[in-house]
């Protein structure tokens, strides 16, 4: 295991990718992003948080989708509890980032806890597009700093002057986090599971809008991916289990095949176990 550390620590001095191209990179992405803190700011403010509660969830959430779920299902007039819940789940998939990531990290355990705040999807993009362990964390520490400062920066503007832009249903600022989530979910469904995942998650979550409580779709349209999983599972497993699944007979490749006995063909000799 250290043989294996030391020659990644090597790898990333000697030909990793150059730290301004990883830095460039980070910073675009950080940058980019974090500037739709000033929607989320604008959108919190509406919905009616004051500005420091919108504030609070920048700082120890910082998870903009889920943000925005929560904030909106306020907006539309749902249950505290029920929008809460839909975005904890919409943040569960930083858990899974966060394994992943531990591995390429492998940063010292006093980091960790501070490093976990920063583990979402735009930090684990820019860090699993890096070739080595120095360029991970370069690009996962620049993308994170940068989007966590100009984010909380951006929604503090945006909620100090959501009173000054008016209505923002107007401006359709609340879209912005959605678009850019999607913006960044869209290339990584590259398989047809996958896809089917996403369509299905939509279809539920627009067509349940009308008829369920604000919150609520999101929390049903999460059942699209063990409902698609189960069904191809059974799909696999049938097309296993089915008769062409059965490996066929091929003749030998040391001499021509026996032939088999029935008429007009000489029965063949009895091996010594029939003897």
């Amino acid at each position: 295991m250290a043989e294996q550390t030391a020659l990644a620590d090597r790898t990333s001095e000697d030909g990793g990718k150059p730290d301004a191209a990883v830095v460039r990179d980070a910073l675009g992405v950080g940058v980019a992003v974090g500037l739709s803190g000033f929607a989320f700011g604008v959108t919190s403010a509406g919905s009616g948080l004051s500005l420091l509660q919108t504030c609070a969830l920048s700082l120890l959430v910082f998870t903009g989708a889920s943000q925005f779920a929560l904030v909106g299902a306020l907006a539309a007039g749902g249950n505290p509890l029920t929008a809460a819940a839909g975005a904890f789940f919409l943040g569960v998939r930083n858990a899974f980032y966060g394994l992943r990531l531990s591995q390429l990290l492998a940063l010292p355990r006093a980091v960790r806890p501070f490093a976990a705040q920063w583990v979402i999807d735009e930090t684990t993009a820019v860090a699993l597009a890096q070739p080595t362990r120095r360029s991970v964390r370069l690009g996962f520490t620049v993308t994170g700093l940068s989007l966590y400062l100009l984010w909380n920066l951006t929604t503090l503007l945006g909620a100090a002057g959501a009173e000054a832009i008016g209505d923002t249903d107007k401006w359709g600022l609340d879209a912005a986090g959605p678009a850019v989530f999607l913006a960044l979910l869209a290339p990584m469904l590259k398989t047809t599971t996958e896809r089917a995942v996403a369509g299905i998650a939509v279809l539920l979550g627009l067509g349940l809008l009308p008829v369920l409580p604000a919150g609520v779709p999101v929390l049903v349209a999460a059942l699209a991916a063990p409902a698609v999983l189960y069904v191809t599972g059974r799909n696999r497993a049938r097309t296993d289990d089915g008769p062409h699944a059965r490996t066929p007979r091929t003749p030998s490749t040391t001499g021509p095949e026996a032939p088999a006995d029935g008429p007009g063909t000489a029965p063949h000799d009895a091996s010594e176990e029939d003897r």
